[in-house]
């Protein structure tokens, strides 16, 4: 497991200028509601003008309406919208893994019908994985599609699907055999199909964005099919990949991080700089190593135990971080507080615990990670 050091290039060091300076504009401070990371607000202008922009669909090609660039390019645009806790969530699914697994499983009439809505950032996706009494054992999948009279007949239930209530479509995986792994297929299923009941789920943290999913004899025509029958259970593991080696796994908590770093806490404490240095390092090699995944995606790799090891370092470094914050904080931070970054903190310690289940829990990751390491 090798990830070779490496420097952004000057186009790609403009690029990011340019994005700083659009989002100085179009995110100036207390014009949006603060985020953290990847679970920032549902905000669909927001994705529709960072689409104008071509800062959405990056990575699809130009003639499906993306941006034909590279991992790293996207890694630039991702790192300064997190940076600022952005309103991502409306884009954000379809952005970082349902296009792609569109454009490598889907047909033809597919792309051409999903892909160009996500580039604009007009369509939003919500990934059906997760179900009740199934822990993180994605292969004990009971929800069923099953073939009848020209047509899919889909019921079950999904649970924590992120952003269902928003999402335009969902891409589910659902039980279409009796193969534990080759049993399993995807299907692109329109959030306002008939059967199809969402309803939101409060987390701890007063937030709705976690919703139960519900088909009830949900029928459709095989378009809705993503991919052969059977093959969803490796489609489903290529795309949780692409989740878990990006910057997105250690930038939760960097808002409030930033914010803490400028305050007068920092400046006029040695035991708050020596925690900021200790900080600052260990961020600069979780950049280092996302960077170097991305590279090797541009280069036709697929590094999935490099993502992995990524994902379960930075996300512990998360929880560390958090806890470090409300260290220095002296006080329990209140979540109605009228100071947005009180209330930020507060929230981010309620949901911390989260950052490590979500993507594949620590202990899966730690088996993913050491396959990988047999393998080589």
């Amino acid at each position: 497991m090798i990830l070779a050091p490496t420097t952004l290039t000057a186009e790609e060091r403009a690029l990011q200028a340019d994005v700083r300076a659009y989002l100085d504009e179009r995110l100036a401070p207390g014009t949006y509601p603060l985020g953290l990371g990847m679970a920032g607000g549902v905000d669909p202008a927001f994705s529709r003008d960072l689409g104008a922009q071509g800062w959405v669909g990056m990575a699809l090609p130009q003639e499906y309406g993306g941006g034909g660039r590279t991992a790293v390019e996207r890694q630039i645009v991702v790192e300064e919208l997190l940076t600022r806790g952005a309103p991502v969530g409306f884009h954000w699914t379809a952005d970082r893994q349902s296009g792609l697994n569109i454009l490598h499983n889907g047909t033809e009439d597919q792309r051409r019908a999903l892909l160009p809505g996500i580039a604009r950032g007009e369509l939003s996706f919500a990934i059906g994985m997760s179900e009740p009494d199934a822990g993180s054992d994605l292969a004990s999948v009971r929800s069923r599609a099953t073939w009848k009279d020209g047509a899919w007949h889909i019921s079950g239930t999904k649970i924590w699907t992120s952003n269902a209530m928003t999402a335009t479509h969902l891409l589910c995986l659902f039980r279409t055999g009796e193969g534990r792994h080759d049993g399993l297929t995807q299907f692109i299923v329109p959030r306002d199909t008939p059967g199809v009941t969402v309803a939101p789920i409060p987390f701890i943290d007063g937030t709705r964005d976690f919703c139960e999913v519900a088909f009830e004899d949900v029928r459709l025509t095989d378009d809705a099919r993503l991919g052969e029958v059977g093959a969803g259970w490796g489609q489903n593991t290529s795309e949780l990949a692409l989740e878990r080696g990006g910057v997105d796994r250690w930038m939760s908590t960097m808002p409030l991080l930033e914010h803490w770093a400028r305050s007068e806490g920092v400046r006029d404490s040695v035991p708050a700089q020596v925690d900021l240095g200790r900080i600052l390092a260990r961020l600069w090699a979780y950049r280092g190593m996302s960077l170097s995944i991305a590279r090797l995606v541009d280069s036709g790799s697929f590094p999935v135990a490099e993502a992995a090891l990524v994902k379960e370092m930075a996300t512990l470094f998360e929880q560390e971080s958090l806890a470090l914050l409300r260290r220095h904080y002296g006080r329990t931070p209140s979540l109605t507080s009228d100071d947005p970054w009180e209330a930020l903190l507060a929230r981010a310690i309620l949901v911390g615990p989260s950052w490590t289940l979500r993507g594949g829990t620590t202990e899966i990751l730690r088996t993913i990670i050491s396959k990988g390491l047999i393998k080589r």
